[in-house]
């Protein structure tokens, strides 16, 4: 099966004002969509970020990748970190492995699609068999704005203390079913998230609550608010910076420790298991390069004594079905997995109906290869959308400088 195509189509749509330590969120995401289409006629898709940076290295490697076979990930691998891993090193922030991985991911996905279509069998076949037929997910809720300014509220509405975060749980639980919560900190003082967690605990005896205020502060704050929620937080997540910081903590706090901030790549597994860390890796296949790739993460998580939930980022329907697939089939993957699903609020590139959440859970798509299938009208709208909204990068901090020409940026910020 041959690479004939590679089709890449730049989507936008709309993103709720979504509070977070960086800022907020704009008002609309990005993402892009790849089709791989074989000599055969069969097409594979996937799904990665829609920033113009990483849409350019995207496009370039795509061409790299015509007349490979779909089985071919290893030289497909080898072409893009050739192609990548050299602009990687011109910029000195950047993670060379990660920059590979990122762009590698969703050619991955698209190929394990294509080869379950052929094979006529799920990705979660090609990764091992599923262990679950159903895959729980968390309500992720945030602090949010009624509406971006100037725009109509949307219909989530304001959550801005922990009367709004309540409502917003209840809202979401009540459409989804969840069994679990996960509140994004790291935008008031700690005293503020500490009272709404406290009151999602009032609120919902016995579900299990996280609270992540992504490294925003210091070592010391993080001990203080972790001992004060002592028996509320099922985990913590990214308290504090680093590693050595993330230990530090470790080692004084009553629960778990969890991260999709200092364990990024494999290099990061020695420091971290040797300096105790984390206990808790949240994966994510778009960083990680696919889900073969993260099927690896998960054994090695797995060699130490990891437990595993699963990271999340404004997303679209062939992102959860990859993310479904993945955590079907790893065993140690015990926790429930985080999406932003619900603040697209239906929208999608998928035919409707294609996934579905029931209580808190997405069932297995059992269809061959991914199980989903494009909406070809919905991808061109959202495409115009994209050519049409004028944001070509997701940058939280600078939208929020707008409304607040104050916000810092400065870490820890407590």
């Amino acid at each position: 099966m041959i690479i004939r195509q590679i089709r890449i189509t730049p989507v936008a749509f709309l993103d709720p004002p979504l509070l977070n330590a960086a800022g907020v969120h704009q008002p609309w995401a990005l993402r892009a969509i790849v089709e791989i289409v074989t000599d055969e006629g069969l097409t594979g898709l996937g799904e990665t970020y829609g920033d113009l940076g990483h849409l350019g290295k995207v496009r370039e490697c795509a061409q790299a990748l015509i007349g490979l076979d779909v089985h071919a990930l290893n030289t497909m691998y080898a072409r893009v970190t050739a192609i990548v891993g050299e602009d990687a090193q011109r910029v000195p922030t950047a993670s060379q492995e990660r920059s590979i991985d990122r762009v590698f991911s969703a050619f991955e996905v698209a190929c394990l699609d294509v080869r379950g279509k052929a094979a006529g069998v799920p990705v979660s076949d090609l990764l091992g068999g599923r262990v679950r037929d159903a895959v729980p997910y968390s309500a992720y809720l945030f602090y949010k704005w009624a509406g971006h300014p100037g725009a109509e509220p949307d219909r989530f509405g304001a959550a801005l203390d922990e009367a709004g975060i309540v409502a917003q749980a209840r809202l979401l639980i009540r459409e989804y079913g969840f069994a679990s919560i996960k509140l994004k900190g790291g935008v008031f003082p700690p005293d503020e998230e500490i009272a709404a967690i406290r009151a999602l605990h009032e609120a919902f005896p016995g579900v299990p609550l996280r609270l992540d205020p992504n490294a925003t502060w210091s070592v010391e704050t993080s001990i203080r608010v972790a001992r004060e929620l002592d028996g509320a937080l099922q985990y913590l997540e990214d308290p504090t910076a680093g590693i050595t910081g993330m230990a530090e903590v470790a080692a004084a706090v009553p629960m778990p420790l969890a991260t999709n901030m200092c364990v990024v790549t494999p290099e990061h597994f020695p420091p971290a298991t040797a300096a105790r860390a984390i206990d808790v890796l949240l994966l994510d296949h778009h960083y990680w390069g696919g889900l073969t790739r993260s099927s690896h993460i998960a054994t090695m998580c797995d060699a130490f004594g990891l437990g595993m939930s699963m990271h999340s980022n404004s997303h679209l329907g062939i992102s959860l079905a990859a993310m479904t697939h993945l955590a079907a089939t790893t065993p140690n993957l015990t926790y429930a997995c985080d999406t932003h699903t619900p603040w697209q609020n239906g929208q999608d590139v998928l035919t409707p109906g294609t996934l579905r959440f029931t209580n808190g859970s997405v069932p297995v798509p059992t269809g061959p290869g991914l199980g989903v299938e494009l909406d070809r009208d919905a991808l061109a709208v959202m495409n115009e959308q994209y050519e049409k909204c004028g944001i070509v990068a997701r940058d939280d901090t600078s939208y929020m400088r707008r409304i607040n020409p104050s916000f810092p940026s400065t870490r820890p910020r407590w």
